[in-house]
């Protein structure tokens, strides 16, 4: 899953690719542009429904997946507690 940073750059992205203003995104989404500058900038904290308003205007879709580990092969785990020289 994405970081906030990486979910607003694309949310950017997706607007910007719209050739929309976040004032115009403001304007038809009733969410005050501030709070829309908020999310661009991956500083969003609010609701989800508000996330989730502003992803429909974009055309973008939220999307829960289970977390993924990636574990060491086991000729990495001897380099990864190796000491420093």
């Amino acid at each position: 899953m994405a970081n906030r940073e990486q979910i607003g750059e694309q949310i950017c992205a997706a607007r910007k690719a719209l050739k929309k203003t976040q004032k115009q995104m403001a304007e038809q989404t009733g969410v005050n542009k501030s709070t829309l500058s908020l999310i661009e900038n991956g500083r969003f904290t609010g609701s989800l429904d508000i996330l989730e308003r502003y992803l429909d205007a974009v055309g973008l879709t939220l999307e829960v997946t289970p977390k993924k580990h990636q574990l060491p092969q086991w000729d990495e785990i001897e380099s990864l507690f190796a000491e420093d020289d």
